[in-house]
């Protein structure tokens, strides 16, 4: 039995995407089969295509970190075991694959999609709430009253660090690159949106703080801004790296972290084993689940592509137009 996917033949422009044609996979013990209508696309995504991200040991060479579909194929002991069933709409975190009609998934990084989202909104919820939850809740540990300052906030990341900082009762600046750009994000709950185009952030932040900065950055940036990052932490303020877009090398005022008491922390999720994913998974549908099926929390759909024209999804992506999440759709006939 073989399926569509979406194949990166060479490394280079999102052109070397193209439609091909490959076995369904075959899931494993603790493993399902999902048949998938929606396929999320990721920053990770563009970086495999261009060959600066090495898939995992033993991940499809497909890219694709997240899907919605249904569930088409597995032991059904172990789908019981975990309170799923045959035929089951749900959403899924994978390590490579999902650019596909078929995908695999361990049962343990599948969650229920929320109730009254359509597949597309679920295909965007895994990867990016799997590493704002990882990254802003259990690495730096924000609490309530807190303040975040996150970089680039009108990315998928972004929109959503954004709603769950809020519903958790912290305080939100963002940083995004255009006037519009920023009004999207206080649409969404921002307190303050800095046009970093236009504006220091690290005055405005200093600013916007009174002069005591803020307690936790996310930053998809490093190279030049972690020294500037630093200066912006208040008194035992944690800033954690998850991409490092602005380049891998900066030089920073040491004595501030001595001083302060900062953390300067980091983290990748794609290669973490299957016991670190599934709790993070337990961990969003006790506490973001709830959050998104009351509506306090949104999927942000800033467009959807056949899947066939990804490679004007990643194009898209490349050009930093969009506000939210991009989706790739499969026909389900």
């Amino acid at each position: 039995m073989t399926m569509k996917a979406i194949e990166i033949t060479a490394f280079g422009a999102p052109d070397v995407l193209r439609l091909g044609v490959r076995p369904v996979p075959v899931p494993g013990a603790g493993e399902l089969l999902i048949r998938v209508a929606a396929s999320g696309v990721n920053r990770p995504d563009v970086l495999q295509r261009k060959g600066h991200y090495p898939v995992p040991a033993g991940a499809s060479d497909i890219p694709g970190l997240e899907v919605a579909g249904v569930i088409a194929q597995g032991d059904p002991q172990e789908l019981a075991r975990a309170g799923f069933r045959l035929g089951e709409r749900v959403c899924a975190l994978v390590a490579g694959g999902g650019y596909a009609e078929y995908c695999v998934a361990p049962i343990a990084q599948c969650l229920p999609v929320p109730k009254g989202l359509s597949d597309v909104e679920a295909a965007s919820l895994p990867e990016t709430f799997f590493t704002v939850w990882s990254n802003v809740f259990d690495r730096a540990q924000l609490q309530p009253g807190e303040t975040l300052l996150i970089q680039g906030g009108s990315s998928g990341i972004g929109v959503t660090a954004i709603q769950l900082a809020k519903a958790m009762g912290a305080q939100v600046i963002v940083t995004a690159g255009s006037d519009e750009k920023c009004a999207a994000c206080l649409a969404l709950g921002a307190d303050h949106a800095i046009n970093y185009k236009t504006h220091d952030f690290q005055d405005e932040v200093k600013r916007l703080t009174n002069g005591q900065g803020v307690n936790v950055i996310l930053d998809m940036v490093a190279g030049s801004y972690v020294a500037r990052e630093i200066e912006c932490l208040s008194e035992d303020g944690r800033l954690v790296i998850i991409a490092v877009q602005g380049g891998v090398k900066c030089e920073i005022n040491a004595a501030l972290v001595l001083r302060r008491r900062l953390t300067v922390t980091g983290s990748t999720l794609r290669p973490r084993p299957l016991a670190f994913k599934a709790a993070i998974a337990q961990a969003c549908l006790k506490t973001v689940w709830p959050l998104i099926e009351s509506g306090r929390i949104k999927p942000v759909i800033h467009s959807t592509f056949a899947a066939p024209d990804a490679a004007q999804a990643h194009a898209l992506m490349e050009s930093n137009q969009h506000v939210g999440k991009i989706v790739l759709t499969w026909s389900m006939a």
